[in-house]
């Protein structure tokens, strides 16, 4: 009975060293066993059994792909500083586990080292707005560079990106500066070509205003000449000569005009003379110096005769008949 206790605590540590021999591992992740720390063999997802205490797990590989993200910080053709972000997504070689896990100690450390040389090899050659237009040629060198070190350690670079292009804040500035500068530029030129566009159109409008306007005020002058024609006509064929007749038209004109300011009860305007008196005296006035104009005439041509000046004018004339009819006058 005595030996039957002293076997049961035998039975359950053997159980336990037994049941440390079973472990499973997880899909898209392989294990590497080694036996007295040498390699032994990679298991790959499922249940697996190794011997207890022989056989230890020396490690797990993610077989799925994983991303790093690398920053780092050069100098432009043009002395600008500027930082990249570039991202590197990679993933272990299933038939190379053996290779990642035992030649490189630390992939992450490796493959940055490489971002960081093939970047600040790339970048000095471009200016700042090449690295912007380029920014694919630059993944791209970095990943053939990745991918002819890392394949022999058993990574495979699926794709390299460069996703944030920094450059230094006052950089940043500047540029914005320029930009909000040329688009000022291009908004100001649109404004002046509006302008230019509503000045023409608008002194186009005038210059056609003016000679319409213009055009009117001749038809206006003729047509009040006409008038004044027909108007001396009529009072010549009732016996009133031609100096009587202007003379009644200015003073018929100088009452229309007193009666249409008269209708007017706000008109600001004031003819002088405007006195009773007024169109009589502008009558009266007219006609004497009309006399006056007839008398000097008449002594200016007894003087002219007087002189002899008219007859040398009448001998011009024998010698020079009038042409008979009117159309035979050359002006």
């Amino acid at each position: 009975m005595g030996g039957l206790l002293l076997l049961i605590p035998v039975i359950i540590i053997g159980f336990f060293i037994l049941l440390s021999g079973i472990f499973t591992v997880k899909q898209q992740t392989a294990a590497i066993v080694e036996r007295f720390g040498k390699f032994l063999s990679i298991r790959n997802s499922g249940l697996h059994f190794k011997i207890p205490i022989f056989d230890q797990i020396a490690g797990r590989i993610n077989l799925k792909i994983q991303q790093l993200d690398v920053l780092v910080e050069t100098k432009t053709k043009d002395d600008v500083f500027v930082r990249l972000k570039i991202s590197v997504q990679f993933k272990v070689i299933p038939n190379k586990v053996y290779d990642a896990f035992y030649k490189l100690e630390d992939p992450h450390g490796q493959i940055t080292a490489y971002v960081f040389d093939v970047v600040r090899a790339e970048v000095p050659k471009m200016k700042l707005d090449d690295v912007f237009e380029r920014k694919d040629d630059i993944a791209i060198a970095v990943k053939e560079e990745l991918n002819d070190a890392m394949i022999d350690y058993g990574y495979d670079i699926i794709k390299t990106l460069v996703t944030d292009i920094d450059p230094d804040v006052q950089v940043k500035a500047a540029m914005n500066r320029i930009n909000a500068s040329e688009r000022e530029k291009v908004a100001a030129e649109y404004e002046a070509e509006a302008e230019r566009i509503k000045i023409v159109a608008k002194a186009r409008a005038e210059a056609e205003s003016k000679r319409l306007q213009g055009q009117g005020i001749a038809d206006q002058r003729r047509e009040i000449a006409r008038g004044l024609e027909e108007s001396v006509d009529v009072l010549n064929n009732v016996g009133i000569n031609s100096q009587e007749a202007s003379a009644l038209i200015v003073v018929t004109q100088h009452y229309d005009t007193l009666q249409s300011i008269g209708e007017e009860t706000n008109t600001n305007l004031i003819l002088l003379p405007n006195s009773p008196q007024a169109g009589s005296n502008m009558l009266n006035d007219m006609i004497a110096s009309f006399v006056a104009s007839n008398q000097i005439g008449e002594e200016m041509k007894k003087q002219n005769e007087a002189k002899g000046i008219g007859a040398s004018q009448k001998t011009k004339k024998k010698r020079n008949p009038p042409p008979e009819s009117n159309d035979d006058i050359n002006f």
